[in-house]
């Protein structure tokens, strides 16, 4: 089956996992997701990642969730860009997540980093995500 937003479908999964308390969740893999885990570990929103490859030159993706008081540390989790209307903002205009509390997630030529990050390094790029 053909996905047309694969990264939307990899924030819907953490959602659905930490609505039912899961403690890890599964999905395809891709260098995109695995940048998008990098940043999320990074900034302590997830326990970690790891990437298994499959049979048939396939890999997966698990992602380990993290919860503080039995609540999940992801209290918000939204996309932004997606396939029919992409967002790009200079380094200027980045977004500022709940006043710098949370995170957006930019894709830049420098590959995929957190909005302070893109920030400090002067550059804009396509906003992904936004998580709090």
């Amino acid at each position: 089956m053909s996905m047309t937003d694969p990264v939307a479908d990899m924030l819907t999964r953490i959602r659905n996992g930490q609505r039912v308390a899961l403690e890890t969740v599964s999905m395809p893999s891709s260098r995109l997701k695995e940048s998008i885990a990098k940043v999320l570990e990074a900034e302590g929103f997830i326990g970690g990642f790891d990437v298994a490859e499959l049979p048939g030159n396939k890999r997966e993706l698990t992602v380990d969730l993290k919860y503080f008081e039995d609540r999940p540390v992801i209290e918000k989790l939204e996309k932004v860009s997606r396939p029919g209307l992409r967002i790009y903002k200079g380094n200027s205009d980045l977004p500022k997540v709940m006043g710098g509390l949370g995170v957006a997630i930019i894709s830049t030529s420098e590959g995929v980093m957190s909005d302070r990050s893109a920030r400090a390094k002067g550059f804009g790029g396509e906003v992904l995500c936004i998580v709090a």
